[in-house]
């Protein structure tokens, strides 16, 4: 089967009449994309951005403000993931403790192989926490802080989340145990809310670096902003595989 990388340039392309049953987009930039009189059924899309994009039509029919409203019901205290004031960010990380709390008793009364297992190709159940140490340091550690080296061992790494100037040595290249995974998560949630325990509203206001670009502004408002959105994306995706797992 045909496989197309980041080196093949296919801006603009047309397609009609084409095949693309079954076809499988990772990673990809589908902005700007027109569909006209195509075949949908079962399609399944997952963005993490769509609340960004200015619209994304289905007929004609803007269906941003309907996915979003159903996460926030299926996921009770993700609407708050974009407060702007110190005691609601301390709510926000609150509620989103909780949820995680629960969502690792599920996890812990499953065996410990299982949270190892990859889901239709992403990452396991630890991966994923661990990917979450990663992006605690990023905004956090890095950007927040400006620590020297604010980057734990275990953290996940994937293209660039880190940053280009990240010392790679760093990080682990073995596999650690699930409970060094659940250590290194539980140091970097109390970080968190070490930070917002004292933060004040001008000091959510203050100036950051980008950890990616640093040239573009950020406030630590903005930094904690992301930490909330990768929280609650990647809990999302963590339980819709542990459903997978747990339907055999």
């Amino acid at each position: 089967m045909a496989a197309f990388t980041r080196s093949d340039d296919l801006q603009g392309a047309t397609f009609v009449g084409a095949n693309l049953r079954g076809a499988r987009f990772v990673e990809s930039d589908l902005s700007g994309v027109v569909m006209r009189g195509v075949e949908v059924a079962d399609v399944d899309i997952d963005a993490p951005w769509l609340p960004d994009a200015d619209f994304f039509r289905v007929n004609g029919v803007d269906v941003i403000p309907f996915v979003e409203a159903e996460l926030d019901r299926r996921f009770p205290g993700r609407a708050q993931r974009r407060a702007a004031d110190p005691d609601g960010l301390r709510a926000a990380w609150a509620v989103l403790e909780r949820t995680w709390a629960a969502t690792l008793d599920r996890a812990a009364a499953m065996p410990v192989e299982t949270l190892d297992v990859s889901v239709d190709g992403e990452w396991s159940f630890a991966q994923t926490l661990r990917h979450l140490v990663l992006a605690t340091d990023t905004w956090l550690g890095k950007a927040i802080l400006r620590l020297d080296q604010p980057f734990h061992p275990l953290g996940q790494l994937d293209a660039g989340t880190a940053g280009d100037d990240v010392d790679l040595s760093v990080f682990t290249t073995e596999t650690p145990s699930y409970a060094e995974v659940l250590d290194a998560r539980a140091d970097r949630v109390a970080m968190v809310r070490d930070l917002l325990a004292g933060v004040t509203a001008d000091e959510l206001d203050a100036p950051r670096a980008n950890p990616h670009a640093p040239r573009h502004p950020e406030t630590v408002r903005s930094c904690l902003h992301v930490i909330l959105e990768e929280e609650w994306e990647h809990h999302r995706f963590a339980v819709r595989d542990l459903d997978t797992l747990d339907a055999g």
